[in-house]
C-alpha cells in the first residue's frame, strides 16, 4: 500500500454528520494559492534586472504556467475525479509549491532554465490540477445550490492575486531594505527574489494543506436536509450519474459550451490587457493629454479586479436561481451591448465609461465560475470535474487570441497609451461580433441524448427518498443521509455542533485573506476618484 492511499477517494468519505460548509473554505484554499500566477508582474522587472534578460524571456515563464495549466486540466481531469480531491489536492500542493522552490533555486544559481522548469512546467501542473481538484466535490456536497458553490471557490482564484501582490511587494522589501515597490525602476535583489520565492512556495503549501485536511467526499446517497433530487430542474438523466469525459467530447454541447466560454473569455481579456492605458486613451484630446492621470488609470485597473471577483460569486450564484443558459444569455447579450455603449457614448463620461467595463469584467469572471455548474446541468456529476478540466483548453486558447485580436488592431494604429478613442472602435466591435457568436452557441445548447450517459449499473445505487426538514443555516448545516435500511436520513445535531470550531477558524483563514485582498485593491480603486 502506497503511502498516498490514505488519500484515496475510498478513504476520504466524510462521516454522515459532517458539516458541507467545510468544503468552501478548503476550496478557497487552494484557490487563493494557485490565484498568484496572475501576480507575477509584480516581480517581474526585478526578474529581467537579475538575469539580464528581455521582458519576452522573463514572459515566456508564466507562457509556460498558462499552457501546462490548460494541458495538465485536460489530460489530468479524469486521474483527478477517479483518485479524489485529497490526493488531487495533495498533488497540486507538491507541484505547485515545489515549483517555487525549483525557480528559486534557478534564481540563486543564475539558470533561468530552471526558473522555466519549476515555475513554468512544474508550477502549471500544480495550477490545472489545483483549478479543477474541487469542482466535482462541490457540486456533490451542493447540490442544491452548485452555482453558489463554484462561484466561492474561483472567486478564490480571483482573489489569490489581489493578496499576492501586495504580499510580494513586502516580502521583496523585507529581505531587500533597498527595494521600494513605490518608486518606478526600483528592482528587488537576486537574494531577495529567492526569499520571495522559498516564502511563498512554503506558505502555499501550508494554506493548501489546510485544504487537504479538510476535504471530504460525500457517503453514497448522501443529499441536503430539505434537498428533493425530483424537484431538480437541471437534472440530466434519471438513473445515471453522468457522462464520461471522453463521451462528453463527442457531444455539439461540449462543443457550443467551449465556444461561450472562449468567446466570453476573449472579450474580457480585451479590457483586461489594455486596462489603463485603454482609459486612458478613451479621454485624450487632439493634443495628446489625457483627463485621466496614471493614478487615476491604475485606480481602475483596481475597480475591474473588484468586479471580476464579486462577478465570480454574484453571478454564478444567481445562476442557482435563474438558470445557467439564461445567465449566459444575459453575460454574451448585454457584455454585447454594454461594449457598443463604450465604443460609442463611453467617452462622454469616465463614470459611464468605468461603469460598463466593470460590468462587463463581472461577466468575465462570473463565466469562469458558473462554467462547472453548467456543465453538471448538461453532463452530470459522473466526471464533470474532467469535463471541466477539457473546457479550460477553451480559456488557454482565448488567453492567446484575445491579446492577439487586440494588438493586431492597436499596433496597426500606435502604442496604447499615447492613442484616442477612435482607434479602440474596431477593436471593441470585434469584441461585439465574438458575444454575438457565443450568444448563439448558447441558444444553441439542448439537453444531451441519454445515449452518451453511463448506465446505471456503474453507478452509485439510489438512495432511499429522505423525508422533508427545513433547510438549516449554513453555520450549522449538518449532512443528511439515508440509512442502510431505508429509513428516513438523520441528522447528527451533536456532531455538527463538534466540527464547529473548525468551521469557525477554516472560514476565518480565507476571510482575512479575502478581507486583505478587497481592502488592499480598494486602496488602489479609491485613486480613479481622488488621482
Amino acid at each position: 500500500m502506497s503511502a498516498l492511499s490514505v488519500l484515496d477517494r475510498e478513504r476520504s468519505v466524510a462521516p454522515r454528520s459532517y458539516n458541507r460548509w467545510l468544503i468552501p473554505p478548503a476550496a478557497l484554499a487552494v484557490h487563493l494559492s494557485i490565484g498568484q500566477a496572475y501576480a507575477t508582474s509584480v516581480y517581474k522587472n526585478s526578474l529581467v534586472e537579475h538575469f539580464d534578460a528581455s521582458q519576452t524571456q522573463i514572459g515566456i515563464i508564466f507562457s509556460i504556467a498558462i499552457v501546462m495549466l490548460g494541458l495538465s486540466a485536460a489530460l489530468g481531469g479524469t486521474w483527478v475525479e477517479h483518485n479524489g480531491p485529497r490526493k488531487a489536492m495533495l498533488v497540486a500542493a507538491a507541484f505547485w509549491s515545489g515549483g517555487f522552490l525549483v525557480g528559486a533555486l534557478g534564481i540563486a544559481t543564475g539558470q533561468l532554465w530552471l526558473l522555466y522548469l519549476g515555475y513554468g512546467f512544474f508550477g502549471g501542473i500544480g495550477l490545472g490540477i489545483g483549478y479543477i481538484s474541487p469542482v466535482s466535490t462541490l457540486m456533490k456536497w451542493f447540490p442544491d445550490r452548485p452555482g453558489l458553490a463554484t462561484g466561492l471557490a474561483i472567486m478564490g482564484f480571483g482573489g489569490g492575486a489581489l493578496v499576492a501582490s501586495p504580499v510580494s511587494n513586502q516580502l521583496m522589501a523585507l529581505y531587500d531594505p533597498a527595494y521600494d515597490a513605490t518608486v518606478p525602476g526600483s528592482v528587488a535583489s537576486g537574494g531577495a527574489l529567492v526569499g520571495l520565492f522559498v516564502t511563498l512556495g512554503l506558505g502555499y503549501f501550508a494554506l493548501m494543506m489546510m485544504g487537504v485536511a479538510l476535504v471530504r467526499v460525500p457517503p453514497k446517497g448522501w443529499r441536503p436536509a430539505g434537498y428533493d433530487p425530483a424537484a431538480n430542474n437541471h437534472a440530466p438523466v434519471a438513473g445515471s450519474d453522468g457522462v464520461s469525459a471522453n463521451n462528453a467530447l463527442r457531444t455539439p454541447q461540449f462543443w457550443l459550451l467551449w465556444t461561450v466560454l472562449f468567446t466570453n473569455v476573449t472579450a474580457g481579456i480585451g479590457i483586461l490587457e489594455h486596462a489603463s492605458p485603454l482609459l486612458q486613451d478613451f479621454f485624450r484630446d487632439a493634443s495628446g493629454t489625457s483627463a485621466v492621470t496614471a493614478a487615476a488609470a491604475g485606480g481602475f485597473v483596481g475597480v475591474l479586479s473588484l468586479f471580476n471577483m464579486a462577478g465570480r460569486f454574484v453571478w454564478s450564484s444567481t445562476s442557482d436561481i435563474v438558470g445557467r443558459k439564461p445567465i449566459y444569455a444575459f453575460y454574451l447579450g448585454a457584455g454585447a451591448i454594454l461594449y457598443i455603449l463604450m465604443a460609442t457614448v463611453g467617452g462622454t463620461s469616465t463614470i459611464v465609461f468605468v461603469a460598463t467595463a466593470g460590468i462587463i469584467i463581472s461577466f468575465y469572471g462570473g463565466g469562469f465560475a458558473t462554467v462547472p455548474a453548467y456543465l453538471r446541468d448538461l453532463f452530470g456529476t459522473y466526471e464533470v470535474g474532467a469535463i471541466h478540466g477539457r473546457l479550460l483548453t477553451a480559456w488557454s486558447a482565448a488567453g492567446i487570441a484575445g491579446p492577439l485580436i487586440i494588438n493586431a488592431f492597436l499596433d496597426a494604429q500606435g502604442e496604447p497609451g499615447t492613442l484616442t478613442r477612435d482607434a479602440y472602435q474596431a477593436p471593441l466591435f470585434t469584441m461585439v461580433g465574438l458575444l454575438v457568436v457565443g450568444f448563439t452557441a448558447n441558444l444553441l445548447i439542448r439537453r444531451v441524448n441519454a445515449r452518451f450517459f453511463e448506465p446505471a449499473e456503474k453507478e452509485s445505487a439510489p438512495a432511499a427518498p429522505a423525508a422533508p426538514a427545513a433547510p438549516a443555516a449554513p453555520a450549522a448545516e449538518a449532512a443528511a443521509a439515508p440509512d442502510p435500511s431505508g429509513a428516513a436520513p438523520r441528522t447528527d445535531e451533536g456532531a455538527s455542533r463538534s466540527t464547529l470550531p473548525l468551521l469557525v477558524a477554516s472560514w476565518a483563514v480565507v476571510a482575512i485573506l479575502l478581507g486583505y485582498a478587497v481592502l488592499r485593491v480598494s486602496t488602489t480603486a479609491a485613486r480613479l476618484f481622488t488621482g
